[in-house]
């Protein structure tokens, strides 16, 4: 009912609405959106640069927060990029990922490019970042960015419900496609949005992406591992394409932390 029922809503002009209001530097409205998050989910601000709720100019600063030095030390060959839940985890098969037990769906969809042969032998993992969990994303391993594609699409939500519910999800939501070349071969990121996601920031922007309006960059710019590489303003998801087979340490439905080891 609840995928019936997000069919129905408006969504991006809801999510816009949302993100006018977590923009906002009225006392009252910021105060309003901090404190009812803190009392439905448990934030820990002690590990935030500024642990005092009062010190945010607005919601989206307060849930785009960065966390005090040392915090997450990032650790093993490829570390988690973002705080969440790992949702799904794998090998692509051709062109085929797994979205949850009950749905797959199409890798060059996705990315949307046609030429993905190059993880078409490989592994990914998708993690959920809930409402509470910290918002920024982070290099998985040390790169070279060398294309970044925001594709406009659907903002449902991308909780495990739907997941396991609508099909194409991933596929079909607002993206930004980031591709790299690192000493192991390919990988790519994909920073997937969702409903009430007021936006997504990477760190060459000063601002989020337009809503739907296609970007295509060619970009070089290198990043190493644990390096930040954009933000959620709202939950979201996270997926991580590898153009070979790796085994994975955590498994579905586990927390991670950005810097904790995946394999």
């Amino acid at each position: 009912m609840f995928t019936v029922f997000q069919k129905l809503l408006p969504k991006h002009l809801l999510s816009r609405i949302v993100g006018w209001l977590a923009a906002s530097r009225i006392r009252f409205i910021k105060t309003l959106f901090i404190n009812v998050i803190c009392l439905f989910y448990k934030i820990d601000l002690a590990e935030a640069q500024r642990p005092d709720k009062r010190d945010y100019l607005s919601f989206n600063d307060f849930f785009t927060r960065r966390l005090k030095d040392g915090a997450r030390p990032v650790t093993g060959a490829v570390s988690s990029p973002a705080d969440g839940t790992v949702a799904a985890l794998g090998q692509i098969n051709g062109d085929t990922l797994i979205q949850s037990k009950n749905h797959t769906y199409s890798l060059q969809t996705l990315l949307g490019a046609k030429e993905v042969d190059e993880y078409h032998a490989g592994s990914f993992i998708t993690i959920y970042l809930a409402p509470h969990n910290y918002h920024r994303v982070h290099m998985a391993v040390t790169g070279n960015l060398h294309s970044a594609k925001y594709i406009p699409g659907d903002l449902f939500s991308v909780n495990q419900s739907t997941a396991e519910q609508l099909p194409n999800l991933f596929a079909r939501n607002e993206r930004l496609v980031c591709r790299f070349q690192t000493n192991n071969g390919p990988m790519a990121t994909v920073m997937v949005g969702a409903m009430l996601v007021a936006g997504i920031q990477p760190v060459w922007l000063d601002n989020p992406y337009k809503p739907r309006v296609h970007v295509s960059s060619k970009i070089e710019r290198p990043f190493r591992q644990g390096d930040e590489l954009g933000q959620f303003q709202m939950g979201s998801t996270v997926i991580l394409l590898f153009s070979r087979r790796l085994d994975f340490v955590v498994e579905e439905g586990q927390a991670v932390c950005y810097g904790e080891p995946l394999i």
